[in-house]
């Protein structure tokens, strides 16, 4: 489907603790100095430097609070931010730029869902605790009106994907990344996500690579009757649209790693490791005192 065969796929990333002990969110490759950057929100309980008190998993979750992992290829843990009032993290993009990293990612999070009501553009700086409204955060509106705004980027293509919620409908807009920056907002190539994302399934990340927005939908193991019980092999699916047509191209379900404890999809991006375009999905995984990220990729 699209330029991938999901028919099968191979373990990316091995079960890996992320800096804090929340499911992960969504996660983006820097391909150009071999990292993982994941994104999950807060735990509960933690009190960061300048808070007078800890705060809620709930409470951070409605307030747009997250936190970044920097991993190498292989899981190490090199780096982390924490972002407040920023968004949920549904998806990302990461553009290093000479020796500075920046992120893509929501920002001014709604106080009423966690989402972000922005794309928000920033350097990555180990250990930073980083609000929405520092002045080292670039916020773009390129779609007034819009909610649950969320970017990742095709680094290959040099554009922008932002899905975005928008008349009662999922959207996704494309733009190239210099136009973006630029201020030229005003004509993406905007496509509905329609049948590819269904109202019993979570919308659970998307990527951009070539002609073809993908989307990840999906939920946990769960053994309530009927809902998606793990002997049934999961009901996560990737789909494909047409950005040139705004038609649907396919949808597959994913078969691979059906023994994982738990398994929710979790994120989507395209690596370019090798030269070689790769679409890869995560998975959160529960242990018994955390959850854990493992990745799967599928090449062409």
């Amino acid at each position: 489907m699209g330029a991938f065969d999901l028919r099968s796929g191979a373990e990316l990333l091995e079960p890996t603790g992320l800096f804090n002990t929340t499911g992960p969110q969504s996660f983006a490759f820097d391909d150009t100095n071999a990292l993982i950057y994941t994104l999950q929100t807060l735990q509960s309980g933690i009190r960061l430097s300048d808070e007078d008190e800890p705060v809620s998993a709930g409470d951070r979750k409605s307030a747009g609070d997250m936190c970044l992992t920097r991993l190498t290829a292989a899981g190490k843990v090199t780096g982390h931010m924490y972002l407040r009032g920023f968004g949920h993290g549904i998806a990302f993009g990461v553009e290093p730029v000479g020796k500075r990293t920046f992120l893509w990612v929501e920002g001014k999070a709604d106080p009423k869902n966690g989402y972000g009501r922005s794309v928000a553009r920033t350097p990555f700086k180990d250990g930073a605790i980083l609000d929405s409204t520092d002045p080292a955060v670039a916020h773009f509106d390129p779609l007034p009106g819009a909610s649950d705004l969320a970017p990742s980027l095709d680094l290959a293509g040099g554009r922008v994907l932002v899905s975005h919620e928008k008349d009662r409908e999922h959207r996704f807009a494309v733009y190239p990344m210099t136009d973006f920056l630029a201020g030229r907002r005003d004509s993406p190539q905007v496509v509905n996500a329609g049948e590819q994302v269904k109202e019993e399934e979570w919308f659970q990340g998307c990527a951009l690579h070539g002609d073809f927005v993908y989307v990840l939908t999906g939920n946990p193991y769960t053994d309530k009757k009927g809902k998606n019980p793990r002997k049934s092999g999961g009901n996560t699916y990737i789909s494909a649209i047409d950005v040139r047509t705004g038609k649907p191209q396919g949808r597959r379900r994913v078969t691979v790693a059906p023994d994982l404890p738990y398994r929710e999809p979790e994120g989507m991006a395209v690596s370019m490791a090798g030269g070689r375009p790769a679409l890869c999905i995560g998975f959160s995984v529960k242990t018994e005192d955390r959850r854990e990220l493992t990745l799967y990729r599928f090449t062409g």
